[in-house]
């Protein structure tokens, strides 16, 4: 028979906010947040008598997302952040995040989702997404990788526990010295959120895509995420009839100054919208995902759930995340990226097996499991001891969203903008 944890057993927790502020709602980190907070409102609203035993608040600095609606988590906005004028905005918010925070927050339970949290409050539980200051520090400036290394390992003796998205992050934390294994706890990211978005299709339009073979890949400078390979593969004759499509910060002269070949077929789209992004990979051939260390990977995770097959290299936690559900390029090996998006575009039956694999292994990952693994994390046990709420049932499959088509239906839908893609 269940026991019930007393009122007085149970945490009130407060979580760091910071990623709610609007300067910050790109980062890749920062959403990842934001779909957990969302989510873990989502489970304590559902159930009322756990959100009365474990009152829950999200204390944001200065500012606040306008589009956020939260039903049963308080949302507190601390004015009073702006009173520390221009040295607050030239750190970055962390004045705040080490002295005020834990002003705010004492006597609860503090969450931090964001890499760091302030060192000064112990009864905290700091998410860490990865060791890749350490494992990759050239993709870093001197300044924030030295900030990493100091408060990193301070966090993991004074906390309560670290948490971590992937084992092989957890791995890596105990390795680097920033917490025992044994003090780390894995909570998987989500993906189903991009189930909720509306494919638009004005980058595939504006991009003389339409109708064409091709690859889409994050345009990013920094070393660990290897588009050298993919630029080098896009030079073979075999893919002279497929486009390459960048989206995100990095031009084509970032990759040139670095001494690359950029080949003519190969795209620069810039930043693109959520719903922008789920119309290019409702359409692409593949995601390529040539990371050497991710501590999750989620991009691949959202094509899946979109219906794109992924290419993507067996690093980091990569293996652990996409499991059978993506083929597998050699992160050096150009030629085997070229031989694979080549599959993929002339093997209709590969690319519907693919799409069909990764649809499956997607529904697997959802922001309501994550939110019971932090739950059941900070109250220290199974949710379902504690006799305030059920047990999370195994996810179910979820159903194709109505604009889901697979894929021979693909090729006779029209482009004139609608709606979706």
């Amino acid at each position: 028979m269940a026991t019930k944890l007393t009122d007085t057993a149970v945490p009130r927790l407060v979580i760091n906010g910071k990623f709610l502020q609007p300067s910050t709602s790109r980062s890749g980190v920062y959403r990842v947040a934001r779909e957990l907070l969302v989510a873990l409102d989502a489970v304590l609203a559902a159930n009322p008598d756990l959100a009365r035993a474990m009152p829950c608040r999200v204390i944001v600095p200065g500012g606040q997302d306008n589009d956020l609606r939260l039903s049963c988590i308080q949302l507190e906005i601390d004015r009073g952040a702006n009173e520390l004028g221009p040295l607050r905005r030239r750190l970055h918010g962390a004045l705040w995040e080490q002295l005020v925070l834990p002003r705010r927050a004492r006597g609860d339970t503090l969450i931090s989702l964001c890499n760091i949290g302030p060192v000064l409050h112990d009864d905290a539980y700091t998410m860490v997404h990865d060791a890749q200051v350490y494992s990759s520090p050239d993709s870093y400036s001197r300044a924030f990788r030295t900030w990493y290394r100091f408060v990193l390992p301070l966090l993991g003796k004074r906390n309560k526990a670290l948490l971590t998205v992937s084992q092989f992050s957890r791995r890596q934390l105990d390795a680097f010295g920033v917490a025992a294994a044994s003090r780390i706890n894995v909570v998987h990211n989500g993906c189903d959120h991009v189930l909720r978005l509306v494919p638009d299709p004005s980058k595939v339009v504006a991009a003389d895509l339409a109708g064409k073979h091709y690859v889409v890949a994050l345009a990013n400078k920094q070393p660990h995420k290897n588009l050298a390979v993919l630029l080098k593969a896009f030079q073979s004759p075999a893919l002279s009839g497929t486009e390459l499509a960048l989206f995100g910060p990095a031009k084509r002269e970032d990759f040139e100054r670095q001494g690359l070949v950029v080949p003519p077929n190969v795209k620069f789209l810039g930043f693109v919208s959520d719903e922008q992004l789920a119309g290019l990979l409702r359409q692409a051939a593949a995601l390529a995902f040539p990371s050497t260390t991710e501590g999750f990977g989620l991009p691949p995770l959202e094509a899946m759930a979109l219906g794109c097959p992924t290419i993507v290299a067996p690093c980091g936690a990569l293996p652990e995340v996409c499991g059978d559900a993506s083929l597998w390029a050699d992160p050096h090996d150009s030629d085997q990226w070229t031989r694979q998006i080549v599959r993929l575009c002339e093997d209709e039956a590969l690319r519907a097996d693919m799409q069909r694999r990764g649809w499956a292994h997607a529904a697997k990952f959802t922001w309501e499991k994550a939110a019971h693994r932090l739950l059941e994390t900070v109250i220290g046990r199974s949710l379902a001891e504690t006799g305030l709420m059920e047990p999370l049932r195994p996810a179910k499959q979820v159903p194709q969203p109505s604009w889901y088509f697979p894929a021979p239906a693909r090729e006779s839908m029209s482009l004139t903008p609608f709606s979706f893609l």
